[in-house]
């Protein structure tokens, strides 16, 4: 991981020099595959100019691409790789279970039983489950879910959180800022065209860690509203925690006015507490949404909840179906990956491990003239370049400085350290990151705060 001399081209030539192999990979992709990539978080449109890296391979803590760079994985796969690359206990467990069980029977199996039971007797608010296929399976079944239990129809969601794509929950992500008008009664505004208007109606959006909004509105409106969803830790607008007594607030709130709470731990989940951010914050949800960590690597999502609020489903009245849920690899993934994270002080270690890095690049970033705010929890967290703290989505629209923070990350892949190029997702440490990594990742963020701080101080004249 040699460093990038200081007087290169501009990145973009740096980069086609760096990644020639990639390039010639992402002409070929773009002529079968749109974008040139399986999702949108990883083209061009979302940050991986000019063309994102290839990658040849991974294994723990750390990626190959197809032009032989190492790098230290702080993407990890937008976070499913909690375990990082090829577990050997996940790896291990999902073959045998393949070759000695097979894949999928459309009946239920003792496999299922054994994940399902360490899920419960993981995560405190969740008492019985159903396994599922992606975060937004799960995310539409617990709106639809709650709607039903419910017999309501309002759902009060944040913006600037995300809770996948589909049409129900597809609102006021990173919309314009012009569209969505006051914070103090923000207008429900469309993450992407396609998703009809006439679901505006049944959503009431919010500003996150404003308490007095939040009451204001379940005073008035409380006894329509079939749930409040959140993420609990606010992971899809960079890092952004809830501030002292805010969880609290939702869980009061929505059991006085009889609607149901849902925690999106699609990312939270597992990340830093086994339990998830339920367990670290001390807050219980009715229902609750996993995906990412909770398989160590391998495609799997989950719904769960408290015995009454998955009563319609247990009853047969509310119908989760899926042709692929609780397949022999998902199961199989979960009951290990429950297995690993069971290690005891495994989450202590890494969080320590985490503020570690947390503190480092701090002080790196100060000693480079440049003014950071990160925050995280150690396994996950973000670099904000501001002045300000940043409280919630708009503070990020106004205060964030999104350049500095792509040159960042420009001169930091190029030093072989890997994480997303948007300033609204996150840098994981995976439970198997090392202290060499960590130093890995401070060596190259000495370099590159250096060069983006004489840079701004070549713009500023200073």
């Amino acid at each position: 991981m040699g460093a990038v001399g200081l007087d290169e081209p501009a990145f973009d030539e740096r980069y086609r020099q760096w990644a020639r192999r990639s390039g010639e990979l992402f002409t070929e992709a773009s002529r079968v595959i749109p974008g040139g990539a399986g999702s949108s978080a990883r083209t061009v449109k979302f940050g991986w100019r000019p063309y994102p890296p290839f990658m040849a391979e991974g294994y723990g803590s750390r990626l190959r691409d197809v032009d032989g760079h190492e790098y230290v994985d702080y993407l990890l796969g937008l976070g499913p790789m909690i375990l990082g690359h090829r577990h050997p206990a996940v790896t291990q467990a999902v073959t045998s279970a393949v070759s000695e069980l097979g894949t999928c029977f459309g009946l239920p199996y003792e496999l299922e039983i054994e994940a399902a039971r360490k899920v419960t007797e993981a995560v405190p608010g969740v008492e019985l489950v159903r396994f599922s296929n992606s975060g937004s399976e799960v995310v539409g079944t617990a709106v639809r879910l709650a709607r039903a239990h419910t017999g309501r129809r309002l759902i009060i969601r944040f913006e600037g959180h995300y809770h996948g794509w589909q049409d129900t929950v597809y609102w006021s992500n990173h919309v314009d800022p012009a569209l969505a008008g006051p914070a103090s009664s923000p207008r429900p505004v469309p993450s992407g065209p396609g998703v009809p208007t006439e679901l505006e109606a049944t959503l009431i959006v919010l500003t996150w860690n404003d308490p007095d909004s939040f009451v204001a509105v379940m005073e008035e409106r409380g006894d329509q509203v079939a749930a409040v969803i959140t993420e609990p830790a606010v992971f899809n607008t960079g890092c952004i925690l809830p501030e002292p007594g805010y969880l609290e607030l939702l869980r009061e709130q929505t059991r006085r006015h009889g609607a149901l709470l849902i925690f999106d731990e699609v990312i939270t989940g597992f990340r830093f507490a086994r339990g998830g951010a339920q367990e670290y914050f001390g807050v219980t949800p009715d229902l609750t949404t996993m995906a990412k960590g909770l398989g160590g690597g391998f495609p799997v999502a989950a719904i769960g909840g408290s015995r009454e609020a998955m009563s319609m489903i247990a009853e047969g009245r509310y119908s989760h179906s899926g042709t692929y849920n609780a397949n022999v690899v998902a199961c199989a993934a979960v009951s290990a990956t429950m297995d690993v994270l069971a290690e005891p002080g495994l989450f202590e270690r890494q969080r320590e491990l985490g503020e570690m890095l947390m503190s480092g690049l701090r002080k790196l970033a100060a000693e480079a003239g440049l003014q950071v705010i990160i925050e995280g929890l150690g396994t996950v967290f973000q670099i904000w370049f501001s002045e300000r703290p940043i409280r919630n989505w708009r503070d990020a629209q106004r205060y964030a400085d999104e350049e500095l923070f792509t040159r960042w990350w420009q001169e930091m892949l190029l030093r072989g350290v890997l994480f997303h190029p948007s300033q609204y997702e996150n840098l994981f440490l995976s439970l198997v990151h090392t202290a060499d990594d960590v130093s890995d990742m401070l060596g190259a963020a000495q370099e590159a705060f250096a060069v983006i701080g004489r840079e701004r101080s070549v713009t500023s004249g200073s």
